[in-house]
Parts: C-alpha cells; sequence; structure tokens
C-alpha cells in the first residue's frame, strides 16, 4: 500500500485538503496527514483528520513516504520542500493552486520527481464527490 503525505490536510470537509484524504483512503492508500495547525504530542480529537493521526511535518512521520502532494499556498510548499528531499520522499505532486515557479525549481533542484496536477482527479476520483 502507497503512503501519501496530504500537506494542508484539513479538518474541514469543503476544504481541498481534506476531500484528498478522503479520497485516497477511498482509494486504498496508506494516508498521512500533515497539517502544523492540527497536530499535537499528545493524540486527541483535534490531533485527527478524518480518524487519522496528523503530523505536522513529514519529518515528524515515523514510516517512509511514497509521495506527497500539497494543498498549501506556494509560498508554504516553498518553504517545505526541502523537508521532502530530507526524509527523502521520491515525488511530488503539485495541485493547482499551490503551484509557483519557484516551488518547481526548486523541487526538481532537489531531484524530486514533480507532478503538477490535481492529485485527487490523478487518482481517478472527483472533488465533488467530496461535498
Amino acid at each position: 500500500m502507497k503512503v501519501v503525505a496530504v500537506l494542508g490536510a484539513s479538518r474541514d470537509r469543503r476544504k481541498f485538503g481534506n476531500k484528498a484524504v478522503r479520497a485516497f483512503q477511498n482509494r486504498g492508500y496508506d494516508v498521512v496527514p500533515i497539517n502544523p495547525c492540527h497536530s499535537h504530542e499528545v493524540l486527541s480529537d483535534f490531533a485527527l483528520i478524518e480518524g487519522l493521526r496528523t503530523y505536522g511535518s513529514v519529518l515528524e512521520v515515523p514510516r517512509a513516504i511514497d509521495m506527497a502532494t500539497f494543498y498549501v499556498p506556494p509560498n508554504i510548499g516553498e518553504e517545505v520542500v526541502r523537508e521532502m528531499a530530507t526524509k527523502g520522499v521520491p515525488e511530488i505532486w503539485i495541485n493547482p493552486g499551490a503551484d509557483s515557479r519557484e516551488l518547481i525549481v526548486r523541487a526538481h533542484a532537489l531531484g524530486l520527481k514533480t507532478k503538477l496536477w490535481c492529485s485527487i482527479v490523478a487518482i481517478g476520483e472527483t472533488p465533488s464527490d467530496y461535498e
């Protein structure tokens, strides 16, 4: 089972960061929500997104990650892309609205395989199915 980190995972079911968590779960992925605002050392309801433990960074995740999908503003993606390389995440997906030239340049410079598309659609799901 492929492990996917969803950066910008949200408890708000209307946001794409939540829709992505549910879509990847529906397709059988091992989903790891990433959002520093929703992570805590002590597991609580606040630290869960769709029933999954939430981490503040991919660097906190105690297992390997096969890919990461970005649902964060470009300036945040530009800051955390180095964490992907440090963690050894081989592939990142940059969703519409999360992309910037600087992010793509940094990702390529770090040797990350980078895909520019909506990851929900790429795995065969439709965002509107998760309204």
